[in-house]
């Protein structure tokens, strides 16, 4: 198969992935608190807990993928027979039965557990592939890049779309909760189609055999010191991104509010355009792209570790000084420029990570002879999932901690401002600026220890060859 067909193929199935990843992200503690009706600290708890068991599950699926034998090879056939329990569980996620409270949030744990279980089954797999389509680290940067600026891709059509297709069935009489539910439904269809389609244009080129048995892999894992510190600068990394992203909603309905308009004027030309949290997340989504596109460039000039602690170091300043601009039709326009300045540097981290990933599956395959590559990358995903658990329960607490005032259902349908105490106010500000670039800081901290640098992972990877052959 044609590499450059693979490439787009491989980047198919986070473009799936991305547009619920992103959907859950951004909009479901909203939903939780604003739709579905559950109290703000109920909704941060069910948030925390499902997302912990969801990280702790993933190396049970790690390990499972990585004993797989098929005539598709170890992860492909997971994207073929998960990929409708996928997008029927999406489903069922953002359903919103009526019934009392306490029947409703024993359904709200159910489903959530339930969908974050899939999106393992499916997504663990997924990133394991990267360690077994190509045994070049360059190469790798190179799928890890398709697979982001997809991803990226997909979440701008995600949080594009959202809001306009929940609008749209509002408009043609759906009541609120069940407009969330069919918006769920485009969505779910398109993800499916998208998983087919990574599983019928992919191929696993090698083949690794683990010599060790489940024990030794957990103990060669816990000992694989680029891999604990990987993880916390991935965590601290997805942290970042969940508190910006779970804030966003709550900061335009509260801080900027439902009508305020961008409006640009040059001579007797001139336009209006809506300033909704739906506009600004999906900009950010195309900045990633671009950051994504500059990715392989940066890591063969910079080597991976510096271009990780360079970018982080710049996502602190930015974060600091978003928190300095008004709330002012000029003050619009910057916070969009910031975004996009943000947005380009969380795309270059997006696809570094997952090839330092495979860099870590590298070393551990050369220093213990496991061929664990599933439960490795099933690690990034925990720690994703840890960043995201901790980043949106937090964001909840600290609402509920600061006064924050949920909307009604017919509020929320009204688009109606509501009157929030200073405390709630200033939290949400901080959510988007001090708070995210306070975990940047961290994230430059651990990665400083990171051991493998361009030396020694070319290194590595003349040993590999030969132990391979």
């Amino acid at each position: 198969m044609n590499k450059k067909v693979s490439y787009v193929g491989y980047g198919l199935g986070d473009m799936s992935s991305s547009m619920f990843w992103k959907v859950f992200s951004y909009y479901l503690p909203f939903f939780y608190s604003n739709v579905f009706g559950l109290s703000l600290v109920d909704a941060g708890v069910l948030v925390l807990v499902t997302r912990i068991w969801d990280a702790v599950s993933d190396p049970m699926m790690g390990i499972l993928a990585d004993r797989t034998r098929s005539r598709w090879g170890k992860y492909r056939p997971y994207l073929l027979f998960v990929a409708p329990l996928f997008s029927i569980a999406g489903i069922l996620l953002f359903t919103t039965p009526d019934w009392e409270y306490g029947a409703k949030l024993i359904y709200a744990y159910v489903t959530y557990i339930l969908m974050m279980t899939v999106y393992t089954a499916i997504n663990v797999p997924y990133g394991a592939m990267l360690g077994v389509m190509t045994a070049d680290s360059q190469e790798k940067t190179v799928y890890s890049s398709f697979r982001m600026f997809f991803a990226y891709g997909g979440s701008f059509v995600a949080l594009a779309a959202w809001e306009p297709i929940v609008n749209f069935f509002k408009s043609a009489g759906s009541t609120t909760p069940a407009a969330w539910q069919q918006a769920m439904m485009v969505i779910a269809a398109v993800c499916f189609v998208l998983f087919l389609g990574c599983f019928a244009l992919t191929r696993e080129r090698v083949k690794t055999v683990s010599t060790v048995s489940v024990g030794s892999d957990f103990r060669a894992l816990l000992s694989n010191r680029p891999w604990w510190l990987l993880i916390g600068a991935a965590l601290c990394f997805n942290l970042f991104s969940t508190v910006r992203g779970a804030t966003v909603a709550y900061y335009f309905a509260d801080v900027i509010g439902f009508n305020q308009m961008l409006n640009f004027r040059f001579a007797s030309f001139g336009f209006e355009l809506l300033f909704y949290a739906g506009l600004f997340l999906s900009v950010g989504e195309v900045a990633n792209m671009a950051g994504v596109a500059m990715t392989v460039s940066l890591a063969r000039r910079f080597g991976k570790k510096s271009t990780f602690i360079g970018v982080n170091a710049a996502l602190m300043v930015l974060s600091c000084l978003f928190f300095f601009i008004p709330v002012s039709p000029t003050g619009f326009w910057l916070m969009l420029l910031f975004q996009v300045l943000i947005s380009v540097l969380t795309g270059i981290m997006s696809p570094l990570i997952w090839s330092m990933y495979a860099d870590v599956s590298d070393y551990a395959e050369l220093r213990y002879h496991t061929a664990s590559t599933g439960l490795i990358f099933s690690s990034s995903s925990m720690a994703q999932k840890f960043g995201g658990a901790i980043g949106g329960a937090a964001v909840l607490w600290l609402l509920s901690a600061c006064g924050y005032t949920p909307r009604t259902d017919e509020q929320l349908a009204a688009q109606a401002l509501v009157s929030q105490p200073d405390a709630a106010l200033q939290c949400l500000r901080y959510l988007m600026s001090f708070i995210p670039a306070a975990v940047a800081l961290l994230a430059i901290c651990v990665c400083h220890y990171y051991p493998l640098t361009t030396e020694r992972v070319g290194e590595i990877n003349e040993q590999l060859k030969l132990q391979r052959q």
